[in-house]
């Protein structure tokens, strides 16, 4: 696979991870096709590898998302944008500290975002609990394993 279409599969996986962060755009299966696309013209024995472990990753994640309880999104009263930034500083904190930073990224990004809207450490503490109650669990679970799936695929393209 050459340089360029490397390129493009990262680009649409990191689409997806995107997409697990806004409504509407569905995040793992961007992904898994990403891993697809690229098992497809690979074509050896890491590449399959990655697409069935990647597999069986995001069907572990959409099994545990259906165990979880359902929440509230407008209880949390926190802005889409704020969201959205903190599950980027998640996306970046997996890859500063990888797997346990994507929990720290996002948490401290939410916190600190609560913390410019709001001013006060207590308020913004009381919102950053209340949104990780409302969402954060299933968006982090998601968002965990499609970032899983892309930390093997680019170890996959690093050590092939």
């Amino acid at each position: 696979m050459s340089v360029v279409q490397l390129v493009v599969v990262g680009l649409v996986m990191l689409f997806g991870l995107l997409g697990v962060l806004l409504p509407g755009v569905p995040g793992p299966p961007i992904v898994w096709a990403a891993v697809l696309w690229w098992a497809l013209t690979e074509q050896s024995a890491i590449a399959w590898a990655v697409l069935m472990g990647g597999t069986a990753v995001l069907l572990l994640n959409q099994a545990v998302k259906w165990l979880l309880p359902a929440r509230d999104l407008r209880a949390a009263e926190a802005p889409y944008r704020t969201l959205f930034l903190a599950g980027s500083a998640g996306i970046v904190g997996f890859f500063v500290i990888p797997v346990v930073g994507v929990l720290l990224g996002a948490m401290g990004g939410l916190y600190g975002l609560e913390r410019m809207r709001l001013g006060s450490h207590g308020d913004a503490w009381a919102s950053t609990r209340t949104v990780m109650r409302a969402i954060g669990l299933s968006v982090l679970i998601e968002l965990t394993a499609c970032l899983v799936v892309v930390g093997a695929w680019a170890g996959a393209v690093i050590v092939g």
